[in-house]
């Protein structure tokens, strides 16, 4: 004779019951949780998740420094804004000696793909003057325009193509170099 439909529910839930107390788990007391670094609310605040990055690394650039500087349209003069990135990577560069860098130059699709080749190049090298300005040795340091081949964002707006219209540093560690 077969069970009852509500006895058959009974004896499943009470062998999973079983099933999951055979389940170890490790105290709640003694798992520690890693120490949290306290947020303020600043804007310097570490993101989560990489407080602990070494300084002097390339991690440590990217986050704490920054590689990218932008441009007007269709000039290659740096802003108040692009010296003072390239200041705080002159200083962590000067700091960090074991790293070379590509300076590598963009620009938007504003004129002839040449004339963007021809821009791109001069703002790579208008970056690099400067850093070497700030005493970043030029035998560490190259720089290469790509014109237009490697837009950021492939867009009409004008507010959106100054995303394209940059210099990107890219650290490189001389151990790795050929």
């Amino acid at each position: 004779m077969s069970a009852p439909i509500g006895y058959k529910k009974l004896l499943l839930a009470a062998s999973m019951l079983l099933a999951l107390s055979a389940c170890t788990t490790p105290d709640i007391a003694s798992v520690e949780e890693p120490a949290a670094v306290p947020m303020t609310g600043e804007t310097n605040d570490p993101a989560p998740g990489f407080e602990k990055v070494a300084a002097g690394s390339e991690e440590d650039f990217i986050l704490n420094v920054g590689r990218r500087i932008y441009f007007t349209q269709d000039s290659a003069k740096l802003d108040s804004v692009a010296m003072a990135t390239l200041d705080s990577q002159a200083s962590w560069l000067n700091n960090n000696p074991a790293w070379l860098l590509k300076l590598q130059g963009f620009a938007d699709d504003s004129g002839s793909a040449a004339q963007m080749v021809s821009l791109s190049q001069k703002r790579a090298d208008a970056a690099m003057a400067y850093l070497a300005s700030k005493g970043v040795d030029a035998s560490r340091m190259w720089a290469k325009g790509y014109g237009n081949d490697r837009e950021v964002r492939d867009c009409t707006d004008r507010s959106c193509k100054v995303q394209n219209r940059r210099v990107v540093t890219n650290l490189r560690s001389q151990h790795d170099a050929p």
